[in-house]
């Protein structure tokens, strides 16, 4: 199946979603959501007020994020927000993965747990973030697969590990970030992503050209889209980046700014 028509089926399912949770007077859940399928939904529930909802991955700052579907009463959408998504009773568990033996444990990566996932069959959309801190990462999973992946999931390239399902609120993590400044011309999304990645302007247009580039899980399309403090900027391939502020000019007049990578 192409792009455009997996994209026009995942409208049809949203707003499937959307209408059977207003019929019902239910809350539905989805899967876990792309940027791409995020961004999508956030353009439906602009265009068509009647669908109404909120995403969670499981923690703030989450990138991988599960939509909920409300129906037309009985929520207050006022208390929209990460704390009002921490009300809701999300489908949506934690799993700590751990080395059996920690002496003998492998560096693992993210890529190195998502392999493992797959080799189990368990689709991508059944899964959210995986956080790897230390020797241990934490996986946020569709709470009906919980058990399944603490059953089977016993190794990870050469190193035995051990599951279990922990609390959510009880999870904690801070990501590792290496923290840029540099001067720019402006703070246009095409200079400031030249500078976290270390690469030409013009090597990076055909990114954000070709729908790779999303801030805040929006797709973006212009090179010349303008960051605001505080924006977190997605590019497939490449990795994530946060816009912190503009900290000076220099002489030249180039605007010096800060920028936080996720490394």
């Amino acid at each position: 199946m192409d792009k455009e028509k997996e994209e026009l089926v995942f409208r049809k399912r949203i707003q499937d979603m959307a209408g059977l949770a207003d019929r019902r007077q239910i809350i539905l859940y989805s899967d876990f959501l792309s940027l791409n399928e995020q961004n999508i939904l956030y353009e439906m529930m602009q265009k068509f007020s009647w669908i109404r909802g909120e995403t969670f991955g499981g923690y703030e700052g989450a990138e991988r994020l599960m939509a909920a579907f409300f129906p037309s009463a009985g929520y207050d959408y006022s208390e929209s927000g990460s704390e009002s998504c921490r009300q809701i009773s999300w489908p949506i568990s934690c799993i700590r993965i751990s080395p059996v033996q920690k002496k003998f444990a492998e560096k693992l990566s993210h890529r190195d747990v998502l392999g493992a996932l797959m080799n189990l069959g368990i689709e991508r959309s059944k899964t959210g973030d995986i956080a790897v801190q230390d020797q241990e990462a934490y996986l946020f999973c569709s709470e009906s697969f919980a058990d399944l992946i603490c059953q089977e999931l016993t190794r990870i390239r050469h190193t035995s590990v051990i599951c279990s399902v922990c609390q959510i609120e009880d999870f904690s993590y801070t990501p590792r970030l290496e923290s840029i400044r540099g001067s720019v011309a402006s703070v246009r999304l095409d200079a400031v992503m030249a500078l976290a990645f270390q690469s030409s302007r013009s090597s990076l247009i055909s990114l954000i050209e070709g729908g790779c580039v999303f801030v805040n899980g929006r797709l973006i399309t212009t090179n010349a889209y303008a960051l605001k403090n505080g924006d977190l900027i997605s590019v497939r391939g490449y990795g994530r980046f946060r816009y912190i502020d503009t900290v000076g000019q220099s002489k030249k007049g180039r605007t010096w700014i800060e920028i936080q990578k996720y490394v």
